[in-house]
């Protein structure tokens, strides 16, 4: 009897947990605000286009949050001082802490993503899990690091992942004339990796994510008027669903 007691609360349990998922799954599919992330390697122009796309956004009469990783929470504070070099830290590490501030930046109940998105924001973040996989993944297995952060993805896949696409050597002449301190991942060589690295996931996560690529070796108006294209037309696109 105690068997089967525990047999059938296992699978009530299952069965709960399940429905639960489904739940939360279906009230984001409802939402019509957009979850946004904009990806690229350093000098990209990232920054400047989530400050124009939210610009854009709030003119439009959006509700509008944007963010970034790492976060400015401890953790995030923490692998900001990594990479400025001001504290040292294994490679492994730094992908640990990213998996950390992650989950804190989509579940922080002030300020967290999904906190902001259920109360009506159209959410943009600067780096999401694909940073993870291109820059953690120039350095260990990137199958480990998407296994890693596969808990964030799973609570959360953005409407769209938009990766400005520049040439390493024109990141490394904007970084080098706009920053007193190059970082540590910001060097030719080991961009040349991520872009690869950033490609590489991509190709292994194109059937899960949603991938709009656009050539960030343009001026910065016109690559706002290449990412506001694809937004306004899944804006359009919820509205008659």
């Amino acid at each position: 009897m105690q068997y089967l007691f525990e047999i059938q609360f296992i699978s009530l349990f299952r069965t709960n947990a399940l429905l639960a998922v489904f739940l939360a799954d279906f009230n984001m599919k409802q939402k019509k605000n957009l979850f946004i992330a904009l990806e690229g390697i350093d000098g990209s122009g990232k920054s400047t286009q989530t400050k124009l796309l939210g610009e854009q956004l709030t003119r439009e009469g959006h509700k509008v949050y944007t963010t970034f990783e790492p976060t400015d929470s401890p953790i995030g504070s923490l692998i900001r001082n990594i990479l400025k070099g001001r504290l040292k830290a294994d490679h492994r590490t730094i992908g640990g802490l990213f998996v950390a501030d992650r989950l804190d930046h989509l579940l922080n109940d002030v300020n967290g993503i999904v906190k902001k998105l259920e109360d009506g924001f159209t959410v943009i973040t600067d780096r999401y899990c694909f940073s993870s996989y291109a820059y953690q993944g120039t350095h260990m297995d990137m199958d480990w690091v998407i296994q890693a952060n596969s808990m964030s993805a799973g609570i959360l896949r953005p409407d769209v992942n938009i990766f400005i696409d520049v040439a390493p050597e024109i990141s490394m002449q904007r970084l080098y004339s706009n920053r007193n301190i190059i970082e540590l991942y910001e060097n030719l060589e080991n961009l040349k990796l991520v872009r690869a690295k950033y490609l590489e996931a991509f190709e292994k996560l194109k059937s899960e994510e949603n991938i709009f690529t656009v050539d960030g070796n343009r001026s910065p108006d016109l690559i706002a008027e290449d990412i506001w294209k694809e937004v306004s037309q899944m804006l359009k696109l919820q509205q008659v669903g």
